[in-house]
């Protein structure tokens, strides 16, 4: 017998146990479009005689056709006739027609048949992965049919999806019922269907009534993202591309790489929050991956995108996440995605939006004793701007109300339930202060409701309030404008007007369920300081004025600090270039201006992408100690591509465009992609240029073929690691 001391004792494995589902139900759950079961043609009905019973007798399925075309019946009347798709494409609770052809006339009161709708693996009626279909009678699901028309061997039968049936792609088959058992036609590519949410049926969660609206968070493919500063807004042209060619099969790869169980794709609400999720690659190994460095050398820069189908389409073949991306890039394949799946969906900014990770509703600015900046001890900052998501769907987890528009967020943030997403938040929730209520309000209420709380640090370390700004997060939210190219602020979805009585009710309600806010009282400062907007192109020397105003009768010295910083769009700070201390002197009630030279060789070399230079402007008021302080993003303007088309606009018509752009800047611009793309008439292009000098100017013509009719635009963009954010347009109308 051994020695049990000396018994060598192994090591665990370091390789988990398989997991099962054994012990816990009877089949794996469905989490997969293209796991499909077979579907056994035949279905004997117990014992069976020697040999193959003689079925030619009776009914017999010759051809099935799912009037599938663009120009037929099913895809007009579904608004899915633009899908670059050779498949059925359908909206749920809406009827469509499959005209059937037997071997021989079909004879209601002899025959019996069903078509039948199968989706996932292990599918199930109760489940409703598998729905026969019958065509009238008493045998009726939740998927209705009728027999609309029958001559000669030809039947055409109306199918209705149930308004809440499962989002997918479904096969079909036609099962005849014999004496002997079920006789079922073969699995084809050809009959194959995606069944979508459906916006024009009311009993679909989705519903939305207002058809402008309906058209342009639908049908539209092109949009504006907007971007730069509250008073000088930039356009940014997007391709959604949801109608391309494998968009719509990428977007249901993605539910499937998330591993969503078939059972939870018809709820608008489950769909939202996983997408969420999946766009970004944080925790999931989503679509994309998120940069805010300024170094893209191993993918594309995010100003470089002009649209999402490149993006999705290199995500469902490669199968790994595509690289880079930065918040409009999240919100514009998160709105293609939406918009793809049936889900009324829009791109909204919000200028100057705080990003709190704490819910405490403040955003902290320290100063020392003398009014200066403390930049060691700063470290809240505040995007220029941010874009999320809003997408359209009642809420019947939520109290009455709070239904319609839902923020939803793709940019990695903060976790939410363990991972990477926001949203659905109800919009009128956020409103009101209701911020309990799923999913994540409390941080949406935060990133347009935070204050700006400037604090004076004193030599021990005590932090007091000396300057409260209510107003300045959350300034302006805006959207693309329904059935124009025009902006829709939506401000006042979000909140009410600054110092009314209902702003200051849905406050208290807010602090009711935790976020706190500043609650000292200052009084106003008898001077006033101020930074009138400006509108400057990179190259270009500016002046920075001040502007102050003394509202009391005895005089004012104002000892200043200007600082001006290179920051990222995120408020993050790159590099101060600028730090003046100007000593000011006012008159009783006089207004002032002081100007401050910005030469261009000075932030020139300290410069990132988008070009953003932040002012902060604090001074205090000898007489009084007061603190006077005034915030100004600048951002930069590029200069733009010229993009012209010639030729015959018409669908089949061989078109020319030619982009033209030339470098303004004394230095040369290496490794410059170009790229550009247009809905219905060009899919992504891109081409390299590895040097333009200082003045050169480059060409480029590309041939394409318009492939359906309407207005359309083509976007063009031109990046480099110097230069980023230059874009060029050519919008036009092509005849059928």
């Amino acid at each position: 017998m051994s020695d049990p001391e000396s018994a060598t004792i192994p090591e665990p494995s370091t390789r988990p146990p398989p997991v099962s589902h054994r012990g816990r139900s009877a089949a794996p759950v469905a989490n997969s479009n293209s796991a499909d079961d077979e579907v056994l043609e035949f279905e004997p009905f117990g014992l069976m005689p020697r040999g193959p019973p003689p079925l030619a007798e009776f009914l017999d399925v010759w051809d099935v056709n799912m009037l599938r075309r663009s120009d037929e019946v099913n895809k007009q009347r579904h608004h899915t006739h633009l899908y670059a798709s050779d498949s059925l494409i359908v909206r749920r609770g809406q009827e469509f027609q499959v005209k059937i052809t037997f071997n021989r006339a079909y004879k209601p009161d002899d025959d019996k048949f069903a078509v039948e709708f199968v989706i996932g693996s292990s599918p199930q009626f109760s489940k409703g992965t598998y729905m026969p279909v019958f065509p009238g009678g008493d045998r009726q699901g939740t998927w209705t049919g009728r027999v609309l028309d029958s001559a000669d061997n030809v039947v055409t039968m109306g199918v209705t999806p149930a308004p809440d049936c499962i989002v997918g792609k479904y096969s079909m088959f036609v099962a005849v019922v014999t004496p002997y058992g079920i006789r079922r036609t073969r699995r084809e590519e050809s009959r194959n269907l995606y069944v979508l949410f459906n916006p024009w049926v009311s009993g679909d969660a989705v519903f939305l009534e207002d058809e402008a609206e309906r058209k342009e968070c639908i049908l539209e493919e092109d949009g504006i993202i907007y971007h730069g500063s509250f008073d000088d807004v930039s356009e940014r042209l997007w391709n959604y591309g949801q109608f391309d060619y494998g968009v719509l099969d990428a977007c249901l790869y993605i539910m499937d790489r998330s591993e969503m169980p078939i059972t939870n794709r018809g709820d608008a609400i489950k769909v939202a929050r996983k997408a969420s999720a999946m766009m970004n690659s944080r925790d999931d190994d989503g679509v994309l991956v998120g940069n805010w460095s300024g170094d893209y050398t191993y993918g594309v820069s995010p100003t470089s995108w002009t649209g999402s189908t490149e993006i999705l389409l290199n995500y469902s073949g490669s199968r790994m996440p595509v690289c880079y991306a930065q918040c409009w890039v999240y919100a514009a394949v998160f709105n293609t995605f939406l918009r793809c799946l049936g889900i009324p969906s829009r791109v909204v900014t919000n200028f100057y939006s705080a990003h709190d990770n704490d819910g405490n509703l403040k955003t902290d600015i320290i100063l020392d004793e003398v009014g200066r900046v403390d930049r060691a001890r700063t470290r809240d900052s505040i995007w220029n701007y941010h874009c999320w998501n809003e997408c359209f769907m009642t809420r019947p987890d939520l109290p009455a109300g709070f239904g319609g528009w839902q923020a939803v967020d793709a940019t990695p943030q903060e976790t939410s339930d363990g991972m990477y997403r926001c949203g659905p938040a109800s919009v009128q929730a956020i409103k009101h202060g209701q911020i309990c209520y799923p999913f994540d309000a409390a941080f949406v209420f935060a990133e347009v409701n935070s204050d700006v709380v400037f604090y004076s640090r004193s030599r021990d370390g005590t932090l007091t309030p000396v300057r409260v700004n209510t107003s300045h997060v959350g300034r302006t939210m805006l959207t693309k404008a329904a059935g124009s190219r025009d902006s829709r602020d939506i401000t006042d979805h979000y909140k009410f007007p600054e110092g009314s009585e209902e702003e200051r009710t849905v406050l208290e309600k807010a602090e009711e369920f935790g976020c706190n806010r500043e609650s000292v009282v200052l009084a106003e400062a008898d001077v006033v300081l101020e930074l009138p907007p400006l509108e400057v192109r990179v190259g270009e020397d500016f002046d920075l004025t001040l502007q102050l105003s003394n509202r009391s009768e005895k005089p004012r010295v104002i000892n200043g600090y200007v600082s001006g910083t290179v920051v990222y769009y995120t408020g993050v700070t790159s590099s101060e270039f600028l730090f003046k201390t100007p000593r000011m002197t006012l008159d009783p009630m006089q207004t002032k201006k002081e100007v401050v030279p910005i030469l261009y060789k000075d932030y020139q070399k300290h410069l990132v992408e988008q070009s953003n230079l932040h002012f902060i402007v604090t001074g205090k008021v000898k007489e009084t100690g007061q603190i006077v302080t005034a915030m100004r993003v600048v951002a930069l303007r590029n200069p733009e591509i010229i993009v012209q088309v010639s030729g015959l606009a018409r669908v089949s018509e061989e078109m020319m465009v030619l982009l033209e752009f030339t470098n303004p800047f004394s230095f040369s611009l290496e490794d410059v992609y170009v790229r550009m793309e247009g809905p219905g008439v060009m899919l992504p292009k891109k081409k390299l240029y590895s040097l333009i000098t200082a003045g050169q100017s480059i060409t480029w013509t590309e041939r394409f073929t318009p492939r359906r009719a309407g207005p359309t635009t083509l976007i063009a963009s031109l990046d480099c690691a110097a230069l980023r954010q230059v874009y060029g347009q050519a919008q036009l109308t092509i005849q059928p």
